[in-house]
């Protein structure tokens, strides 16, 4: 399986939207550019692989796999990229502004799903951002 996040920039967070074979699965919120910088950036544009993870924290969640120098990078739900995430990626169903996105448990949820019958079923999942 691979899924295509195809980005906006803007000074205060990132927009994009998430695909799979042309559908679009969910709307995403991450920090802006800042040259990848630990717990600031969103992650650098490349194909990545994703993983299942679980945490007390978010419960079973997505990782976004051989980010360079960076770990932990995570898909889980959010609202606000400039005050809950450090880089990860928060599913959203509906954009309210830059970084900002509404209805974040239902989008991961359908996102989460997707993701987890295809790696149950031994498939890989790969992840290219542009």
């Amino acid at each position: 399986m691979v899924l295509f996040l195809t980005r906006t920039y803007f000074p205060d967070g990132t927009n994009g939207k998430l695909e799979c074979e042309g559908k679009l699965i969910c709307k995403t919120i991450e920090l802006p550019w800042r040259r990848n910088e630990t717990k600031v950036s969103c992650i650098p544009e490349g194909k990545y692989f994703i993983r299942k993870r679980y945490s007390s924290k978010y419960k079973w969640h997505l990782e976004v796999m051989d980010v360079p120098n960076r770990k932990f990078i995570l898909i889980h739900p959010a609202y606000n990229a400039l005050k809950e995430l450090q880089g990860c990626i928060a599913p959203v169903t509906q954009l309210s502004g830059p970084g900002l996105g509404l209805m974040s448990r239902n989008a991961f949820t359908k996102l989460k799903d997707i993701v987890y019958q295809a790696l149950d079923a031994h498939e890989s999942v790969e992840l290219v951002v542009q």
